[in-house]
């Protein structure tokens, strides 16, 4: 075995490439399956969260301050 890749064999390429596809197809297969599934079930009637206005405080003179 050659410790450089320049001169290593043609069999220690086809490995080396071998093991990357392998590396590739597991990272996309766990990044598809790794998906949150309250996603996939947004925009089937669930319930709206709206904002509500600034809540008003009086100050010690009584006027509402925001």
């Amino acid at each position: 075995m050659h410790p450089t890749l320049h001169r290593a064999g043609r069999t220690t390429h086809l490995k080396i490439v071998l093991v990357s596809l392998v590396a590739a197809m597991v990272v996309v297969v766990v990044g598809i399956n790794a998906r949150n599934s309250s996603f996939a079930t947004a925009g089937t009637g669930q319930a709206v969260v709206k904002a509500t206005p600034a809540p008003a405080y009086a100050g010690k003179e009584g006027a509402a301050v925001r």
